[in-house]
């Protein structure tokens, strides 16, 4: 299938389902003018600690969900050029290692220390994650991939996952909707855009499949910002990178027939170690 055209109806669903949801909370209208106004008075104030208005919120949903889109749109585009000129290994290790930067930035910014339990369920999430993505056998190891489009595909994974982080720490929880209409919008322009230039043909299996991956696309950051706005950015990242492995593992063991390799099973068996010991309160 043409990956375009599958991406641009994927983001199209999405953004349909984030203007659904938000559509469904009946929020009082609010004119783009009262946005921009309540978003730029109450900023300073709400950096401070404060919180935002439901109209200065919904500004604030604008000016983080358009640059994330774009980094959303990018992480797609950067992990296909990685995959292609890199292997799967290590475009899907420096792509799972992205999560390195909102936990690392919550820590700076925010002061979100975990507890020492907690560190150690971290510890051996990351520790999935890498075991899982980087082939052992491979004499050259991690070092030998330190490439430009690798260090791209970081940055942009990361700072994508961030914004989610960025808009549930300041902006209401009720509107993140609105948020992720504004992130898969601008994500569908530029697929829309880079779609309508290629004019590949349209088929029936490529909307049909665009369906069937915006829907979850969707729901995944949805619950990505309830997670975070219970739990510590530290925690969330770790565990839903190396949930996101275990998955796709067992998937591919039960619907492809992929028998699991040693070092997937120890995968499995670290991640699920890891997801108690984030839970337990201290």
């Amino acid at each position: 299938m043409d990956r375009y055209t599958v991406t641009t109806f994927n983001y199209l669903v999405a953004s349909l389902l984030s203007l659904f949801f938000f559509l469904s909370k009946h929020f009082p209208a609010i004119h783009p003018a009262e946005a921009f106004r309540g978003f730029s008075t109450e900023l300073p104030a709400v950096i401070s600690g404060g919180e935002f208005s439901p109209a200065g919120s919904a500004g604030w949903a604008l000016a983080i969900g358009l640059p994330s889109g774009i980094l959303y749109f990018l992480g797609f585009i950067y992990l296909q050029k990685a995959i292609r000129e890199n292997g799967v290994s290590l475009a899907g290790s420096f792509s799972k290692m992205g999560v390195l930067i909102p936990m690392l930035l919550a820590i700076f910014l925010w002061n979100e220390l975990p507890s020492g339990v907690q560190m150690a369920g971290i510890f051996l999430a990351l520790i999935s994650i890498l075991l899982t993505n980087i082939d052992l056998s491979d004499p050259s190891g991690i070092a030998s991939g330190l490439r430009p489009v690798l260090l791209i595909l970081f940055l942009t994974v990361g700072m994508s996952e961030f914004s989610n982080k960025v808009y549930q720490r300041y902006g209401i929880l009720e509107m993140k909707s609105l948020f992720l209409f504004f992130v898969f919008a601008t994500a569908l322009l530029v697929s829309g855009w880079k779609t309508f230039r290629r004019r590949k043909s349209i088929r029936l299996s490529h909307f049909l499949t665009g369906i069937a991956v915006g829907i979850p696309n969707y729901f995944a950051s949805f619950f990505l910002i309830l997670s975070l706005s219970r739990l510590k950015t530290a925690i969330v990242f770790p565990v839903y990178s190396a949930g996101t492995i275990v998955l796709l593992s067992l998937a591919g063991w039960l619907f492809f027939n992929e028998r699991l390799r040693t070092k997937e099973r120890i995968a499995v068996g670290l991640t699920v170690t890891a997801l108690v010991l984030v839970n337990i309160k201290s």
